[in-house]
């Protein structure tokens, strides 16, 4: 190149440089695509029966995800079911009392109790005056006496229930049969409601991320049968310590993400107070040694559609930096 060419060379350089600095407005911040991720768990380990929905297809509250078998806890909601009835029949039983039928065969149980006694008793009396004349042993004598108290003894407890049929039932009974009563819906309850969450919903708007069983899996319980992606989208970027200073939340920022020529607007929601390493896709020279800070960029509706863990690169917008 002569000397000449390179002085005209010269200003164009610099231009571009200028150019450059101008639309440089502060640092790359690396980060990925992020959302709030929601897992719908397996509460009972049964098998998988029905798989409502597809990976990436967008749901709504309440919407029908997958479905587990249902016939062990329809047993138990049956099971459940009848004791609830059970109880409610004891305590109906003792709110009304004893039926007519009832107390009439306590009646005469207890007339037949009083007539063995009274003929026990006439028993007993004429041997005893038998055995005044010598005529029978004492064994016999003490038999009789024996059996006279046993009749007694009968006609008194027959005695005692009728007398409770008549009475009604005690307080502390009735308090005992509505505690049962209460312990049994409780139970139809819980049955029921681990009825109803064989049909795993969305519990919020979202998109459907991975399902990561099949009709057929057995899912353990507590496992994940379906992962939602749900409010708004965020970039998750790392923050040099040179610049945490200077970042605020409400700050403007342009992300551009992997693959989409169109940046994003982003506002700053969050920034960490505690510093961490550098995650490995940061590593670049100097700031591989460096600590960072997390934080989340609200990304505009847009942003929506695009899938989770897409590289991306945050930059705060002019005049916006702190």
């Amino acid at each position: 190149m002569t000397t000449e060419s390179a002085s005209r060379a010269l200003p164009l350089l610099a231009a571009l440089l200028l150019a450059a600095c101008a639309g440089d407005d502060g640092p790359h911040l690396p980060g990925q695509l992020e959302y709030e991720r929601i897992a719908v768990p397996a509460e009972l380990s049964e098998p998988v029966l029905l798989l409502a929905v597809r990976e990436g297809q967008p749901v709504t509250a309440g919407e029908l995800l997958a479905r587990l078998d249902p016939r062990r806890a329809d047993a138990r909601l049956a099971r459940a079911e009848a004791e609830l009835r059970q109880h409610e029949a004891r305590l109906s039983e003792l709110i009304h009392g004893a039926r007519p039928e009832t107390l009439d065969a306590a009646r005469a149980a207890l007339a037949r109790a009083q007539a063995a006694a009274d003929d026990a008793q006439r028993e007993q009396r004429r041997l005893a005056e038998l055995r005044r004349r010598e005529l029978i042993a004492q064994a016999e004598l003490d038999r009789a006496d024996t059996a006279r108290r046993r009749a007694e003894a009968d006609a008194r407890a027959a005695d005692a229930q009728l007398r409770e049929l008549t009475r009604g039932t005690r307080e502390e009974q009735l308090h005992q049969a509505e505690a049962a009563v209460a312990a049994a819906r409780a139970a139809v309850d819980e049955a029921r409601i681990a009825r109803e969450r064989l049909d795993l919903r969305a519990p919020r708007d979202g998109r459907v991320d991975a399902l990561p069983f099949k009709p057929g899996d057995q899912p353990p319980p507590g496992a994940a049968v379906a992962t939602l992606l749900t409010g708004e989208a965020y970039a998750r970027v790392f923050v040099p310590a040179a610049q945490r200073a200077r970042m605020a939340e409400g700050q403007r920022f342009r992300v551009t993400v992997e693959g989409i020529d169109t940046p994003f607007a982003g506002t700053l929601r969050s920034i960490a107070a505690e510093p961490a390493f550098t995650p490995y896709f940061a590593l670049a020279g100097d700031d591989a040694s460096r600590l960072v800070y997390r934080a989340e960029i609200v990304l505009d509706e847009t942003a929506r559609t695009l899938p989770a863990g897409l590289p991306l690169t945050a930059t705060p917008v002019t005049g916006d930096a702190r």
